[in-house]
């Protein structure tokens, strides 16, 4: 293939070469030189790329289809014989921005997948700062003088156009994911279902589900810990590691996650489990089994443990990943005796066995006695029929086979028809066995389907105490799917929702709050929760400070934001100065939300952002860019930044 002439015009009338191939640094010495094939090189690499975190996957997919776009361009211009210092310039620029490119995508394939979550909007920003420079890079090109032909400069161009509109598109933060995390974080979190269906979506979400995923999440995590860079985040870091330790506990993993400093209680455990014969040791806690049990796949593992793990809504094989055929667990006899043998002949005493709700583990017991209370529920006595539901509902609290077998057994339908019994404590005990069945995705379904909602809605309105709580907390889990969020709103569920919110007790206000948040997420639902007076008492929990409630309302309000009518009864001269207020006095996650809050507000009205600016806000927001949350930081460099552009600051 003949080689195209380059004409290269001089700067200040002079030329410069340089030979064949070689990229310098900005200075042009060579001293510091890569070839063009490792700029290709380095595309290739980030291309060969897996892993990329759910967060992030979408938009690190795009930068690497970009990237690429820059192939055909290198490859034109390794064809040259010279180069001028422009060129060499210009691709020096090149260079830097691919490294930096290469840096993030290595950060989001192999990173802690809590950590880029939890930190979302400063990755968004570190994937900005690499569009801007490459797009300035490209910008600069002296592509006439390098003689690229049209076609390239085409594709070049394409791909300018697409890092433009990518640095305009607004920061698309999984609401949902936010508010999750938010409330595992929250000091008020308890151990309820309702809170364990968050837990286990989050991990579904984060792909945090297996103990393989738990395992190599560990490792990230005490690397990231021990950077240098860890000791500003210290606050983040702390929360991904808490996360991680509930993610573990919910797979029946338990052990001492520490960071740094003495061996754990899991390295003393797994020293001494060291003398013992490995096929005594269940692969999840590593340590001799008591009572070993097989599963379908033909794996061993201590029965305490394999249930722990089946019990958050897990249906496959710890140690093998293969889905289970069934989840019926067979004593190992033999090896349970080869065990007690060894421990005789090597003075080893067995740790004491934990009790266990059903000791023998059998699952045909347990359908024969689901099917009988089932049965039950078709009572006319009514002390059978209030111990049958009673029954359900705790056999429904903890284990997930049960949730699948009272279903197929036919206790749902059963269930929702007694939701409609004239007695508030058998209504209790059903709203709270049907909150327990939700856990299951397949049982939301059926739960909706059997028009269950507006009888949970009846129990919101008129039910006892825990009846109303329990009920907030069963449209709760029924509206994590879409279609059940548009259908409690259709049915009037959230004007209830917004009652408990100002008479429920704490725990209830807690459930009320979360579940219309959660509903909001939907735009109709919005001007829904508004005509139904959301806005006044979620000002309310704002002003009262003993309530303990200031981050769920300012999360709720930051999505009524959005809404038009939202943002005019919101936008009052008072709840700009109580905002001002929380950014100076407030604790840092107060700061944080209500700074988010004003930025939404102030974007769509610059009348409250110099009305914020007249009550003082300007010294806090610098204070809080300086040294709040991570996400405060942003959110307050953001509003200072408007305030800027609009003339505001004094």
């Amino acid at each position: 293939m003949a080689r195209r002439e380059m004409v290269i015009e001089g700067v200040r009338g002079e030329c410069y070469y340089e030979k064949k191939n070689v990229v310098v640094g900005v200075g042009g010495d060579g001293s510091d030189g890569n070839s063009v094939e490792e700029l290709m090189g380095v595309i290739d690499r980030v291309g060969s790329y897996s892993g990329f975190r759910s967060a992030h996957r979408k938009e690190c997919l795009s930068l690497v289809r970009r990237l690429k776009l820059l192939l055909p361009l290198l490859e034109e211009i390794r064809e040259l014989e010279y180069y001028s210092n422009q060129a060499l310039n210009s691709l020096a620029n090149l260079k830097r921005a691919l490294a930096s490119a290469k840096k993030l995508l290595k950060n989001c394939s192999c990173g802690s997948k809590i950590y880029l979550t939890l930190e979302s909007e400063a990755v968004m920003v570190r994937f900005h700062a690499v569009y801007d420079i490459l797009s300035q890079a490209l910008e600069d090109f002296p592509y006439v003088e390098l003689g690229i032909s049209d076609e390239v400069k085409e594709q070049v161009q394409l791909m300018r156009t697409q890092l433009k509109r990518a640095q305009k598109r607004a920061d698309t933060q999984d609401i949902e994911l936010a508010m999750d995390l938010m409330v595992v974080f929250s000091k008020k979190y308890d151990d309820r279902n309702a809170d364990k269906a968050i837990l286990e979506r989050l991990a579904n979400k984060l792909e945090l589900h297996t103990i393989a995923d738990l395992k190599e999440e560990t490792i990230v995590v005490r690397k990231l810990a021990k950077r240098r860079s860890a000791r500003q985040n210290a606050e983040s870091i702390q929360q991904v590691t808490d996360l991680l330790g509930r993610f573990k506990e919910n797979a029946g993993i338990y052990e001492d996650f520490l960071l740094d400093g003495p061996v754990s209680t899991k390295s003393l455990r797994q020293y001494r489990s060291s003398l013992i014969p490995n096929e005594f040791l269940c692969p999840i806690t590593l340590e001799i089994m008591t009572d070993p049990v097989i599963v379908a796949t033909g794996q061993t593992y201590e029965r305490a443990s394999i249930q722990k793990w089946l019990g958050s809504n897990h249906n496959t094989c710890p140690k093998t990943g293969q889905t289970l055929d069934h989840i019926s667990l067979a004593p190992n006899f033999a090896l349970k005796n080869l065990i007690q043998q060894w421990c005789e002949k090597n003075h080893f005493e067995l740790p004491k066995k934990e009790s266990n709700a059903f000791p023998d583990g059998s699952t045909a017991e347990i359908l024969e006695e689901i099917s009988s209370l089932v049965y039950d529920l078709s009572s006319c006595q009514l002390d059978v029929l209030k111990e049958a539901i009673f029954k359900i509902r705790m056999l429904s609290k903890e284990n997930p086979e049960n949730r699948v077998l009272i279903a197929k057994g036919g206790g749902i339908p059963q269930l929702i028809r007694l939701l409609s019994y004239p007695d508030s404590k058998i209504q209790e005990h059903t709203v709270t066995a049907l909150l327990n069945l939700s856990i299951d995705e397949a049982n939301k379904r059926l739960i909706a389907g059997e028009e269950s909602i507006p009888a949970i809605i009846e129990i919101l309105q008129h039910g006892t105490d825990e009846a109303r709580e329990n009920s907030a907390a069963a449209l709760l889990s029924l509206s994590m799917l879409n279609e059940n969020k548009v259908l409690i709103g259709t049915l009037n569920g959230i004007p209830p929702l917004v009652h408990l919110l100002q008479t429920g007790t704490t725990r209830g206000r807690k459930d009320a709050a979360t579940a219309l948040f959660n509903l909001s997420l939907n735009q109709a639902n919005k001007a829904r929760a508004i005509d139904a007076g959301l806005i006044p008492p979620l000002l309310h929990l704002i002003e009262d400070k003993n309530l303990g409630m200031t981050d769920e309302a300012l999360s709720i309000l930051l999505l009524l934001a959005s809404h038009p009518e939202g943002r005019n009864e919101i936008g009052r001269l008072s709840f700009i100065e109580t905002l001002v207020g929380i950014i100076k006095n407030g604790t840092p996650k107060n700061k944080e939300c209500a700074t988010s809050v004003l930025l939404a507000l102030g974007l769509n009205n610059s009348s409250l952002t110099l009305a914020a600016l007249q009550y003082g806000v300007y010294e806090h927001l610098v204070e809080v860019a300086r040294c709040g949350t991570n996400r405060a930081q942003r959110k307050a460099n953001a509003l200072l930044q408007h305030m800027s552009k609009c003339e505001h600051i004094p």
